[in-house]
């Protein structure tokens, strides 16, 4: 079966104005496992969509070899509506300019259409409720009627993912080590993906607030098991948000590298013939409510005390503001133990600038626990 390649172009904001997205489809689509993959949903994020248009050369070529057993469907550019989002030279690809909101949140929460459609339907088949699932998920999607550009594609890009058993969506941060981003039920299933891309970090919450794309997908069957308790409901969809370490790596030796870990990951998962052995893993989950997220407390030039990577307990200095006036530097220490994973790009501090991100094991925090 040769690749199928589909696009969807919906209106711009603007008259006369269209943007196009491109989802390229490998494998039988009625087989199983089938595994969705986007890059690119924060449109100024190059490494998701580097590593998306390789996996999708190197799907090619296994499909042209005949080893593909189960389905991949594989969006390279998923926002084409941040990619034409320029301000003064500079590409700004995380926000609608629109309206300020952020492209990976506002995902439509389907968990209580669905219940409705399938309280009286679920029986003792695992199997089965899945089916019943999937159906009402893609039947409640289909009675929302989206306005305007933004929700019109997120409509669309849910659309293409709900029927998958897995869906890695693509990101990086500003500077970071390999990690990702998942809920409870999805741990174990995303494990082998953890250790194959080498992540220093695996975050886990079963709501990170505001509903971004992954939870959106993955929720509502974590939802609808806890609900229907006495009802079989296997995780249907597992999801993760995997952040390709920072924004400027961009290559495509690293790009390789990370899709022929996901194409491995496929082997695993039977999607693609052949057998692998999985490395170690390098970090053990911890809850994103035990991340710390270091603010400053003042403005000026920012350094950072350790590297990317390191270990730190509480009472570390991470980083240190300088005062371009007075001189006087003043530090900023971790109050948790863990692995220092990300941090902006950038060295100018405002007050209140987010510094780093610590992955502790003590879960502290409360609230919305992701970045805006």
């Amino acid at each position: 079966m040769s690749v199928l390649e589909k696009s969807f172009t919906f209106a711009g904001r603007g008259p006369g104005s269209r943007h196009e997205v491109l989802n390229l489809s490998f494998g039988d689509p009625a087989a199983r496992p089938h595994v969705h993959i986007q890059g690119g949903l924060h449109a100024d994020e190059g490494p998701g969509m580097m590593t998306a248009r390789i996996l999708a050369d190197f799907l090619t070529q296994a499909e042209a070899e005949a080893r593909l057993r189960g389905h991949v469907t594989v969006v390279p550019f998923a926002n084409p509506l941040g990619l034409s989002q320029f301000l003064h030279g500079d590409h700004s690809g995380r926000f609608d300019l629109y309206d300020g909101r952020n492209f990976n949140r506002d995902y439509p929460d389907l968990t209580e259409e669905v219940a409705r459609r399938v309280a009286s339907r679920l029986g003792d088949n695992g199997a089965e409720n899945v089916r019943l699932i999937r159906e009402a998920l893609v039947a409640a999607l289909a009675e929302k009627r989206p306005i305007g550009p933004a929700d019109t594609l997120r409509h669309h890009l849910m659309g293409l993912a709900l029927a998958a058993d897995v869906v890695l969506d693509l990101h990086c941060d500003g500077e970071a080590e390999m990690h990702l981003y998942t809920q409870p039920a999805a741990v174990e299933r995303l494990a082998p993906l953890a250790a194959l891309l080498g992540c220093r970090a695996v975050l886990v919450a079963e709501i990170s607030g505001g509903n971004p794309f992954d939870e959106a997908l993955g929720g509502p069957w974590a939802a609808l098991a806890a609900r229907f308790s006495g009802r079989p409901i296997p995780l249907g969809c597992a999801t993760c948000t995997v952040e390709l370490r920072g924004r400027s790596d961009v290559s495509r030796t690293l790009g390789s590298k990370d899709a022929a870990a996901i194409l491995d990951y496929l082997v695993h998962l039977g999607v693609i013939e052949g057998a692998i052995d999985l490395p170690e893993a390098l970090c053990e989950p911890t809850p994103l409510a035990g991340s710390e997220a270091l603010s400053a407390p003042v403005a000026g030039l920012l350094s950072y005390a350790v590297e990317l990577g390191t270990h730190v307990a509480p009472g570390d200095v991470v980083a240190e503001i300088i005062d371009l006036v007075s001189g006087q530097v003043t530090s900023v220490a971790a109050s948790t133990s863990g692995i220092f994973y990300a941090r902006p790009a950038t060295r100018i501090a405002e007050v209140g600038k987010r510094l780093g991100k610590i992955a502790g094991t003590a879960a502290f925090r409360h609230g919305p626990l992701l970045s805006p």
